[in-house]
């Protein structure tokens, strides 16, 4: 929320901030004041423009009279003087010859008409709008002309100021009133701050504690699934060492890779999935982003349920936020699967679903089990937190309710078909985004240095360091390694003379890898930086400040491809 700056304060906002009786008619007796001194400048102001008129139609009076003043016509030139007795506003006009004296003219009683020209300007009243201009043609002066007009009436101008006076007592006594009643507007504003705050709260802990009881229901199966990784990670390598066959030597390095590959995967979605930040809506590919679960369900599901998927290419995208949509899938699986006490077949399904009277484009996601179902009466309590027909233990009765919240914050709804001893479809109805999902990146293969470049390796883990050393020894680069940001900085003192540094993001000691980036761009702004990370918080910090990452576990392929991108940007 912005807050406004002291130059703009609203009039309500200074009141409210010396909301008391004296403070309210210092206010009002302020505002009376000002009125008072409007009034007055007003008056000035128009007695100002009213002279230039008067001018200006001096002046116009001189050309229009020259002619007969010229040709001494008093006859036309009073004809013409008298025309102006229609304004009610003129009070005397007179013309005079070249020599000064009197040549036709009128006024208005009390007003006087001066004898001689010399006379109109020098015994003018003081309070009078007289002007006396010269009678000109062709360079000759002909003679002058005295011109003396009034003010509105003062009950004219008294019905103005009254209009002014009135709002501003009107303001005056608004402001007394708004004092009086601001404190307790002030008061229940304040509650009611409290009550949103804690109501959003509420909210945050209620998504978290939905995600976390999914959290839950994954662990035994993870923890299952990576015991099994490391069972073929391990194995293999000691296969590898009894054994010179290369046939052999490459299927056990092949089951390594694909166990590598699937526990780094696995770790993406959980850290994805357990991360807790407000809802970042996003275009999602559905069939992609479901189709990615494929690990993640069937690590939380057992061996016993079954996956099918029917999604069709042409699937629509939505815009929602991506972990949430994961969160959803699960919980509706986990709960299918509850339903399937002897196993079965999970089966999502995915449709387009075209406008329909008033209703927009949207997309159906169906979750079909062959469970116990659900009786009628019980259908429109499913959704209610901490609803649960489990045993104690069992479940918390948040898993549906994250579907429900979820459904309706996206602008979708969800619903639900079920027949008791046949089974439970929950459906998502998510609104059509028109526009298309980023696409995701494609492995690309690996590709060396060009030319003599250097690396600066800043990493804490001597094995970690290893590895991704050989990795750029590999890729052709030439490379020097320190283990903690600080002697980074004081090798860089030393001599700056490294194409890019890599650097670890969580160290020990007092410079870390967002900091060591920082420093690097504010004293070697020539040098490029790119962070490694496994942690998913330390990766937003990078994402901020617009420094190239690249997430742990990696492959020789991501870094040379990271790589060369961050060597271009820095040469940008």
């Amino acid at each position: 929320m912005k807050q406004a700056t002291p130059s703009r304060l609203s009039l309500g906002k200074v009141v409210g901030q010396m909301a008391t009786p004296l403070s309210a008619v210092l206010i009002a007796f302020l505002l009376l004041a000002a009125g008072l001194a409007a009034a007055i400048q007003l008056e000035q102001l128009g007695r100002v423009e009213k002279l230039r008129q008067t001018t200006v139609q001096a002046q116009v009076l001189a050309n229009g009279i020259a002619a007969p003043l010229a040709f001494e016509d008093d006859v036309a030139l009073q004809e013409y003087l008298n025309a102006l007795k229609a304004d009610p506003q003129i009070v005397a006009v007179a013309a005079y010859d070249g020599k000064g004296a009197f040549a036709a003219g009128f006024a208005r009683p009390p007003a006087r008409l001066p004898k001689r020209a010399e006379e109109a300007s020098r015994d003018a009243p003081p309070a009078a709008l007289a002007v006396t201009v010269p009678v000109k043609q062709g360079g000759t002066r002909l003679g002058s002309v005295y011109l003396q007009s009034t003010m509105d009436s003062l009950s004219r101008r008294l019905t103005r100021y009254l209009g002014i006076a009135v709002i501003v007592i009107a303001a005056a006594v608004l402001i007394v009133m708004l004092a009086a009643s601001y404190s307790s507007l002030r008061r229940a504003h304040q509650a009611l701050q409290a009550e949103i705050a804690s109501r959003q709260q509420a909210e945050e802990a209620l998504r978290q504690s939905q995600k976390m009881e999914a959290m839950g229901q994954l662990t035994g199966g993870v923890a299952h699934d990576f015991n099994n990784l490391l069972m073929v990670a391990s194995g293999g390598l000691d296969l590898m060492e009894r054994t010179q066959d290369a046939a052999r030597l490459e299927k056990l390095r092949a089951g390594i890779r694909q166990a590598l590959d699937r526990g780094a995967k696995l770790t993406r979605q959980l850290l994805a999935f357990s991360r807790r930040t407000p809802l970042n809506p996003e275009v999602v590919d559905l069939r992609e982003r479901i189709r990615g679960m494929d690990a993640l369900l069937e690590r939380s599901l057992g061996e016993s349920i079954g996956v099918t998927m029917h999604l069709p290419a042409d699937l629509w995208p939505v815009e929602v936020d991506a972990s949430e949509l994961e969160v959803a899938i699960l919980n509706i699986a986990l709960n299918a699967r509850d339903a399937m006490q002897k196993g079965g077949t999970i089966v999502i399904e995915g449709a387009n679903r075209p406008v329909h009277g008033d209703l927009p484009d949207r997309v159906q996601i169906a979750v079909t089990d062959s469970g116990a179902g659900i009786a009628p009466e019980l259908v429109n309590k499913i959704f209610e937190p901490f609803y649960t027909t489990k045993a104690v233990g069992q479940g918390t009765g948040l898993g549906l309710s994250q579907v429900y919240g979820f459904a309706r914050a996206s602008g979708g709804e969800v619903l639900v078909d079920s027949i008791v001893g046949r089974g439970t479809t929950i459906t998502l109805l998510l609104p059509r985004s028109l526009l298309a999902p980023r696409e995701s990146d494609r492995p690309a293969e690996p590709v060396g240095a060009s030319g003599r470049q250097r690396i600066l390796l800043v990493e804490d883990d001597d094995t970690v360091a290893d590895t991704v050393g050989g990795m750029l020894t590999t890729l052709g680069y030439e490379m020097e390694r320190v283990d903690n940001g600080d002697a980074a900085l004081r090798r860089l003192e030393r001599a700056d003379d490294f194409s890019l540094i890599l650097s670890d993001m969580i160290m020990p000691g007092e410079v870390g890898g967002m900091e060591l980036a920082l420093r690097i761009r504010k004293h070697w702004p020539h040098l490029g930086t790119m962070l490694m990370t496994g942690y998913s918080a330390a990766a937003a910090s990078a994402a901020k400040e617009g420094v190239p990452l690249l997430a742990k576990p990696f492959t020789i392929q991501d870094l040379s491809v990271h790589l060369m991108a961050a060597l271009d940007h820095s040469k940008a």
